[in-house]
């Protein structure tokens, strides 16, 4: 079976590196800037898309849930999470470049929901929030995974 190779670098190593969690950060950037494009006339339509619900299910308690776009970003965001866990406890080389562009996507969804109204939403603030929580824990995963594989903390170090 062979490996595609881009610039050096193997296709099946990318998704080591790359953090998950810019899937649900870039599907959130296309909806920004494709279907809820501002306009003069409506000044902020990222709400009112965000909202559209993509089915509805009646309950037997006579409820009716609709699950709405925001819901299948957060849950997008909620799995690409889980995963993110998962490769922390990685203690190749990789996992390394994978905190750096993990800390490279906080500070670009910082800098979107601070500076930009259509990102100014509780959708996106807990899209930064799931980066946020990638970091911490991605990083305090792999010290501790780290110190687990080279013997450190048998009393040496604590």
């Amino acid at each position: 079976m062979g490996v595609f190779v881009f610039g050096g670098f193997a296709m099946k190593h990318i998704f080591t590196v790359v953090p998950l969690l810019g899937i649900p950060v870039l599907i959130y950037n296309l909806i920004v800037f494709t279907v809820a494009a501002p306009t003069a006339a409506v000044p902020m339509p990222i709400d009112d898309t965000l909202a559209v619900p993509l089915f509805k299910m009646g309950m037997i308690s006579g409820g009716v849930w609709s699950f709405r776009l925001s819901g299948l970003v957060l849950l997008l965001a909620f799995i690409a999470l889980f995963f993110e866990l998962i490769k922390a406890t990685n203690t190749r080389g990789s996992s390394l470049a994978n905190h750096g562009f993990s800390i490279g996507l906080l500070m670009f969804c910082i800098i979107e929901f601070l500076l930009f109204r259509s990102f100014a939403t509780t959708l996106f603030f807990l899209l930064t929030l799931a980066s946020l929580l990638d970091v911490i824990a991605g990083f305090m995963i792999t010290v501790t995974a780290a110190r687990r594989d080279i013997g450190v903390g048998d009393g040496l170090i604590r």
